[in-house]
């Protein structure tokens, strides 16, 4: 790992063990609501079974290791791994005493995954954040036994995901925008390029890899109206960092315009705004 991927990933870690993982620590009930039908999808596609050994990447609060480590009872075993500690110990909470779970706080890029231990790799959103992915991706892979597969979901291109990218829009008219990144870049959209993907699972290694486009409708309210919405909005992902250290007059300033953009797709209690996302499958030789 290079001294620039290297200080990147710890500033990915800071932030985790900060501000971003208590974000996401207090709003696990809402995040959980929101990314539903993209859990649901990914779990479907992933197809675990009973007895198999699975590593949940990024497994954040633990939402989708919730469901795993009850699918491969009886006689399986799940590793959560995350870089976050505070989203973790919420992660052990829920899970509480089920059988076979084993937690690591560690960078999946670099972390000894014990060889050819599981029979599948599994993540909702937690691998697109690498510095160098075709070295994580490699690191990563050598965890899979052999014929192993690896079933994730990440974000296509922020044009397709208006849930993320409108309430962001509205804050920029009163705050800052945040640095301009290139499309590799490490982000939530940096894996938007099916073509990029299928080159960094290929160059680490993968075989069979294949994008799936999903397209889902994400309510940003989770049912409990447009204040919900807005405060979601304003405490997760990309406009909390917009935010980040703004005073409360500028804060409260683009909330009014997030409420704004968000008031003509209200829907009773919700508030649906378009996603779009890739499942993205692949194989260990």
């Amino acid at each position: 790992m290079t001294k620039a991927v290297a200080d990147l990933h710890a500033d990915q870690i800071a932030y985790w063990n900060g501000a971003g993982g208590d974000h996401w620590a207090r709003r696990q009930e809402l995040t959980d609501l929101v990314l539903a039908p993209v859990a649901e999808l990914v779990l479907a596609r992933a197809a675990a079974k009973p007895g198999e050994r699975v590593i949940d990447i990024g497994c954040g609060c633990g939402a989708t290791t919730l469901v795993l480590a009850d699918v491969i009872q009886p006689g399986g075993a799940l590793v959560a791994a995350d870089v976050s500690e505070p989203m973790l110990a919420r992660a052990r909470q829920r899970i509480g005493t089920r059988p076979g779970v084993a937690y690591v706080c560690a960078d999946a890029a670099a972390h000894g995954f014990e060889a050819g231990w599981a029979d599948l790799l599994f993540s909702r959103f937690g691998v697109m954040f690498f510095g160098d992915p075709v070295a994580a991706f490699a690191n990563m892979r050598r965890g899979l036994k052999p014929g192993g597969r690896t079933v994730f979901a990440c974000w296509r291109k922020p044009v397709e995901n208006p849930w993320m990218m409108l309430p962001l829009q509205a804050a920029y008219l009163h705050v800052p925008k945040l640095p301009k990144q290139d499309p590799d870049d490490p982000g939530p959209f940096s894996f938007g390029d099916p073509d990029r993907v299928r080159r960094i699972l290929t160059q680490a290694g993968f075989a069979d890899v294949a994008l799936e486009p999903a397209d889902v409708m994400l309510d940003l309210a989770s049912g409990r109206g447009l204040d919900a919405a807005v405060a979601y909005t304003l405490d997760i992902g990309a406009t909390s960092r917009a935010l980040d250290g703004v005073s409360d007059l500028l804060r409260a300033a683009a909330a009014g315009a997030i409420r704004d953009a968000l008031t003509p797709h209200v829907d009773g209690g919700r508030v649906p705004l378009a996603g779009a996302v890739w499942i993205v499958t692949a194989t260990a030789p």
